[in-house]
């Protein structure tokens, strides 16, 4: 069993250590100084950008990737757009030409409306990727099997979505995150659909290793307030699981001792 101790280690995914078990995104922000402000108060040391949409020969302001100080944080390049294995791959390999290390978030989407992933493609990426030295962290559906496919294929992680990406609907199946954190000896980090603190918190107290997010920050009403209500809920959470809830109980039970509460007192008795 975990205790508190365990609870508070860093999260090493491949050969990256991180403190922070919050991993934030980059898009759908009002502008770039409140992405920025909001990135820095979510506590996060990983941030993951879509480099599909990035144009890597034409770097300055107005690029992404030269609106953050990487020396601050870890990038995290995913292959959001990718709708095959083939594109996919060809992302990532975009990335390392690029000299963006060898991490990758892996999305391969199989449906236009609701951005669920083609689980086939994605386990035909995640094993040749892993096989040509990527560290994959595949973006999946909340399937305990797939996910122990993908493990099998070489992923260094697992990304089970909590709902529809963008839905803010929080998790929606919690037992199938367990059964994902129980079949799979790797990094379990929940992604898509956390819209707010308390999903976060729920998430974590599931025993999930970290969480993925952008829509919930950036479409906030005040990013940077819920940035930081995030980064309190994941640490929340966390501790949570590791402290072990109190047994749920049909009726009520009191919370104070209740001996001698049948005992009369008489005024001058004696």
């Amino acid at each position: 069993m975990k205790t508190a101790a365990d609870m508070t280690e860093d999260l090493v995914i491949g050969g990256h250590r991180f403190r922070s078990r919050l991993i934030v995104g980059t898009g759908k922000y009002p502008d770039p100084d409140v992405m920025r402000r909001a990135i820095d108060a979510s506590g996060a040391q990983m941030v993951t950008v879509a480099i599909g949409r990035v144009d890597l020969d034409r770097r300055g302001p107005g690029n992404i990737l030269d609106q953050l100080d990487w020396r601050r944080y870890t990038i995290l390049p995913n292959t959001a757009g990718a709708y095959s294995a083939r594109d996919a791959i060809r992302i990532a390999h975009l990335t390392r030409a690029a000299e963006l290390g060898d991490l990758i978030k892996l999305e391969v989407i199989g449906d236009q409306n609701t951005l669920l992933p083609d689980v086939v493609e994605l386990l035909r990426a995640t094993e040749e990727l892993a096989k040509d030295g990527f560290t994959v962290l595949p973006y999946t559906n909340d399937d305990p099997v797939m996910a122990k496919r993908l493990v099998e294929a070489g992923a260094a992680a697992v990304m089970p979505l909590a709902s529809p990406i963008g839905s803010g609907m929080g998790v929606v199946n919690p037992l199938n995150i367990q059964f994902i954190r129980e079949a799979v000896d790797v990094p379990v980090i929940v992604d898509a659909g956390v819209g707010t603190a308390s999903d976060a918190a729920v998430a974590m107290e599931l025993g999930v290793d970290g969480i993925l997010m952008n829509s919930g920050i950036a479409l906030a009403r005040d990013p940077v307030t819920m940035a930081q209500a995030m980064r309190l809920a994941v640490e929340a959470g966390r501790l949570a699981f590791a402290a072990g809830r109190m047994a749920e109980r049909r009726y009520a039970a009191t919370s104070s001792p209740g001996a001698g509460l049948g005992t009369r007192v008489t005024a001058g008795a004696g």
